[in-house]
């Protein structure tokens, strides 16, 4: 049965995706969008990654990006079962050892319920106010990925040698409780393709369409396979917006509507290509109609994948 989970709303507002009521909303919100996923059967709750928003953008992005570290952890608190993800935290901002430190802590706290989900960034101004070379953002994505590897690992004093990092000798406790903390890469160029299938415990697109998923799957597969990387991988995806029953307003063009047993059908094409997860959101005008929203999917459609 394919999984499913959500980027939490609220807690990032860009333009593209924000509802109106998320304005005015707050950690009671959040609180309650995450019990409601958990009683649903979500797999996840998900939280994205800004530092800062140049003026330049704060129109379209919003200046709200909570930070996800403090929300996930705000959250595992008020929780007991649902998986934390953060999608995605640009880890070429931050030394590894900065990144582990805070997520091993998490994924303590939390008892095992971290997913690493990481990125390139794609917001120059970001890199250029903390001292990061935005142009070689990728070559530090990737070896953020090894060193998170070692410091994320089972050793107390992890080690690793690189261009960028170079560390040993240096304890960090509380260890993960997860011997293997699950590290998906997120973005859909070829570049991020290739890291998520050479370096990734799975992949998380970035809002690519349905019709291309299926060959950048493909891709995926053959150069696991001629790489001869081995191991369980997720495979994800993000779906079109989605609200449960027959709308009485106007949920924009893309949305996927209708009975139970239609959006099950629609999200099993996911599925047959070869997705393991799915991301839902659903147009909503209320915290209220959002959470009726969840419990919805979760008893109606979920069964039905």
């Amino acid at each position: 049965m394919i999984q499913y989970g959500i980027q939490l709303p609220v807690q990032s507002q860009t333009t593209i995706y924000a509802e109106a009521w998320e304005a005015a909303a707050g950690p009671g919100d959040l609180v309650e969008i995450a019990r409601t996923a958990e009683r649903a059967g979500f797999a996840y709750v998900a939280c994205c990654d800004h530092v800062a928003i140049p003026r330049r953008l704060a129109t379209a992005m919003s200046t709200v990006w909570y930070d996800p570290v403090a929300t996930l952890a705000f959250l595992a608190a008020a929780t007991e079962r649902v998986r934390l993800l953060s999608h995605v935290a640009v880890v070429g901002l931050r030394h590894p050892l900065l990144t582990a430190k805070q997520y091993a802590t998490l994924d303590h706290l939390s008892e095992g319920r971290l997913i690493l989900g990481v990125g390139a960034g794609h917001v120059r101004e970001e890199f250029e106010a903390l001292g990061v070379d935005f142009r070689r953002r990728g070559a530090l994505l990737d070896e953020s990925v090894d060193a998170l590897r070692e410091a994320l690992g089972p050793d107390e004093f992890p080690e690793h040698h690189g261009t960028f990092y170079d560390f040993q000798d240096l304890g960090q406790r509380p260890r993960p409780a997860q011997t293997r903390v699950p590290l998906w890469v997120g973005g859909s160029s070829p570049a991020a393709v290739r890291r998520a299938a050479l370096k990734g415990d799975g992949w998380l697109p970035q809002g690519d369409p349905r019709e291309q998923l299926a060959a950048r799957i493909e891709d995926i597969r053959k150069i696991r396979a001629e790489a001869a990387v081995q191991g369980p991988f997720t495979v994800g995806a993000v779906t079109e917006p989605l609200y449960v029953g027959t709308p009485d307003w106007d949920v924009g063009r893309r949305t996927i509507t209708g009975a139970p047993d239609a959006l099950a059908e629609s999200l099993r094409a996911y599925r047959a290509m070869g997705v393991h997860q799915i991301q839902v959101r659903f147009r909503s005008r209320s915290r209220a109609e959002l959470t009726d929203q969840m419990a919805a999917f979760g008893a109606e459609v979920a069964p039905l994948l």
